[in-house]
């Protein structure tokens, strides 16, 4: 079988989006499955990761990208004024009228050239993974161009978006956009694959004529070989990962100064507001917290392992936050370090937690419980009682990478 998978995330674009596409890349060529990636050249993402490695046994190739660069614009335009936030406002109107969304410019280059791909290399199944969700575009010009199947792999919802408000004229029409695509997949795609039950809750919904598969991420254990953890002088908590949307790191940062433990350092690894920036400042948590620019993913890895605690920050987001099961929470089980999952209490990432008994769970907005959590694991530290139980092997066979990327093979080879 021959396989295309097209992603706009991918190396050398870094951050958490980029592992799912990465490894399945990675592992697919080992289960007989010719893998063939078309990718940006430059997706002018937030973050890069040059020392990504690249799949050595799958074929990459690239289209151009020429769409607008991945900016935070609220945090750009934080704290300005005057005619500098004027222009600011005016740099960002360009990206509004894009629908989908602002990423659908590179299906100019890129439906092209998969099109031809298809062709030349006898492509037996496209696999289109968002978000964007403007990248299932692409899917379907080549289902229809080359009669090649199309899976289409939601990452998040494609209906809607748990992080941003539907209110404003804009934001209506984005939505419906967004409406049209999630249309569009159910319709057409001879099967979807969804990173989380609730995602396949919501497409089955939705209609759709091929098989809805859940197949979430996994544990990457491999990537941790050789980073130990040494206990040291101050209980060191980690977050690895951006803020964004509805994703707050208030709630946390008032239990911290309300825990009064002095010997703590909370690292956040990644973008962190301007706002929020204040927010902790404001608290007196300076000389408790530090601000890291995003890193290479081996050096994220490595700060996580060497972690005491790693926090796990999932909004609510109206309910939505229930069903979220992150990249983020298979990485932080493969470090085998305990986990602060200040998350929805009835939700996806708070049962595998529990299941696993890789930590405690907090309410996502309950100050005064997160502060119990926070002087409890601390406590536990104190008195060098603070050690993750190992995963079962059971549990490690589950969760690992590899056996979900089996799935996917097994799913992929049904439509040969």
């Amino acid at each position: 079988m021959k396989l295309l998978l097209v992603t706009l995330y991918f190396p050398p674009a870094g951050g958490g989006g980029v592992q799912r596409p990465l490894k399945f890349a990675s592992h697919l060529p080992a289960l007989g499955i010719e893998t063939h990636v078309l990718a940006p050249d430059d997706p002018k993402w937030v973050h890069e990761d040059a020392d990504l490695p690249l799949p050595t046994q799958a074929w990459i190739h690239r289209a151009r990208y020429v769409g607008p660069r991945g900016r935070r614009i609220a945090d750009e335009q934080h704290g300005r004024g005057g005619m500098e936030l004027a222009l600011l406002r005016a740099s960002a109107l360009g990206r509004r009228p894009l629908l989908p969304d602002e990423n659908v410019t590179w299906n100019a280059a890129a439906i092209p050239k998969a099109i031809s791909l298809a062709r030349r290399e006898g492509i037996d199944v496209v696999l289109t993974t968002s978000p964007p969700g403007s990248v299932h575009l692409i899917g379907a010009a080549v289902k229809r161009a080359t009669g090649a199947k199309w899976v289409a792999d939601l990452r998040d919802s494609i209906a809607l978006h748990a992080h941003r408000s539907s209110d404003g004229l804009g934001a209506r029409a984005k939505q419906k956009a967004r409406a049209g695509v999630a249309h569009l997949v159910s319709r057409q795609a001879d099967a979807i694959v969804t990173a989380a039950e609730a995602i396949t809750e919501e497409t089955n919904g939705l209609s759709p004529r091929g098989r809805v598969v859940t197949i979430p991420n996994g544990c990457d254990f491999d990537d941790f070989s050789g980073l130990q953890y040494v206990r040291g002088d101050r209980f060191r908590i980690t977050h690895a990962g951006s803020f964004f949307g509805k994703r707050d790191p208030r709630p946390f940062l008032q239990a911290l100064a309300a825990s009064g433990l002095e010997d703590v350092t909370v690292r956040f690894l990644g973008d962190f507001r301007p706002g929020d920036r204040e927010f902790m400042e404001g608290l007196g948590l300076a000389g408790r917290v530090e601000l890291i620019d995003h890193v290479p993913r081996r050096e994220s890895l490595r700060l996580q392992r060497e972690s005491d605690v790693l926090l796990l920050l999932i909004p609510e987001a109206g309910g939505r936050g229930r069903g979220v099961l992150s990249g983020k929470v298979f990485e932080y089980l493969a470090a085998e370090r305990p986990v602060l999952a200040v998350v929805p209490p009835d939700g996806a990432a708070a049962e595998l937690i529990r299941e696993t008994g890789a930590g405690v769970v907090a309410a996502s907005g309950d100050v005064d419980a997160i502060r119990r959590a926070l002087v409890e694991l601390h406590g536990r530290w104190r008195e060098g009682r603070l050690d993750s139980e190992p995963l079962s092997q059971e549990w490690r066979d589950k969760l690992s990478r590899a056996s979900r990327v089996e799935e996917l093979a097994e799913l992929l080879q049904s439509l040969g």
